[in-house]
């Protein structure tokens, strides 16, 4: 009578650990990036009631932001007038004058050391909210932003 394999031989063993190792070398760190960019999304969320405050802002000054939209001070009336804060250490909101931009800085290693401004621009009828990244190693995979 014929004796039945048992268990696994030491290449199969091999191969199967190969595999392990070859998807966590792929699958930790995109799922770093997607951490990096939750939070990301839960910043931009905080600046809401900021990029509202500027929306108002622009419609009752023509659809003009430079000048007239672009600070703290010009935002108080529309609700803007102090900047908002987010949950995470090390992390500033500014409004930059000229152009209204907010600009989400941080120097926190939860967030990637980038900096993110969210830049509104007139459209027929509404604001549209382009975004520009800045920072060593930052890309749209890890903040959300960008191209």
């Amino acid at each position: 009578m014929r004796k039945v394999q048992q268990g696994f031989t030491l290449i199969e063993l091999m191969i199967v650990v190969a595999i392990i190792g070859i998807l966590a070398a792929i699958a930790i760190p995109q799922y770093q990036n997607y951490i990096t960019r939750a939070k990301w999304a839960d910043v931009v969320t905080s600046v809401g009631s900021l990029k509202v405050s500027i929306a108002e802002c622009a419609q009752n000054n023509n659809n003009v932001i430079a000048g007239t939209c672009d600070t703290p001070t010009l935002l108080t009336p529309f609700g803007g007038g102090t900047m908002p804060t987010t949950k995470f250490a090390n992390t500033t909101v500014t409004v930059l004058a000229g152009n209204g931009a907010i600009q989400i800085a941080s120097t926190n290693n939860e967030l990637g050391a980038c900096t993110v401004q969210i830049i509104p621009a007139i459209g027929t009828g509404n604001i549209v909210w382009n975004s520009a990244v800045s920072g060593a190693n930052c890309t749209k995979a890890k903040t959300g932003f960008g191209t």
